[in-house]
């Protein structure tokens, strides 16, 4: 499981160093072989090791194509996913369109969320993370499993 908040730099050739406490765990799980593709509700990357990211492929390819919402996720999620290997330094190249379409710039927030990452550009995580910490309990609906969860 993969979480916490990370602060990373993307240096010029669009590469990021995926921090070191990450690094033995994505060896073993997935041999450095990872999966980026775009998050379609948010600007913001999703970060998969490629066993967890082959489940949910087969998942929306098994979607029915001639569903308008169901080809529109297949198209966006399969349509942007990119191999990505983790290389002997520990750094990944995310692909230029992929950047551009989560508006990246040299600052980056690694986010862990369990079985996979999101990756954002700082501002956009800043102001994300302020808008979730605003809204009140009457603006979001929660679901009905996370009622009788107790934190």
């Amino acid at each position: 499981m993969f979480r916490g908040v990370n602060k990373i730099n993307l240096d010029a050739k669009g590469r990021m160093a995926l921090p070191a406490r990450y690094r033995d765990q994505i060896a073993d799980c997935c041999e450095n072989q990872l999966v980026a593709t775009i998050d379609t509700e948010t600007r913001c990357l999703l970060l998969y090791p490629l066993p967890e990211w082959e489940a949910i492929e087969k998942k929306i390819d098994a979607l029915p194509s001639f569903n308008p919402a169901a080809r529109r996720i297949q198209r966006l999620l399969i349509g942007h996913a990119t191999d990505i290997d983790l290389d002997s330094s520990g750094r990944l190249l995310l692909p230029q369109p992929l950047r551009e379409y989560a508006q990246m710039d040299k600052k980056l927030v690694l986010l862990g969320q369990g079985r996979k990452f999101e990756i954002w550009g700082e501002e956009q995580w800043n102001s994300a993370r302020d808008l979730y910490l605003a809204e009140n309990d009457e603006a979001v609906a929660l679901p009905e499993d996370l009622l009788t969860l107790s934190l």
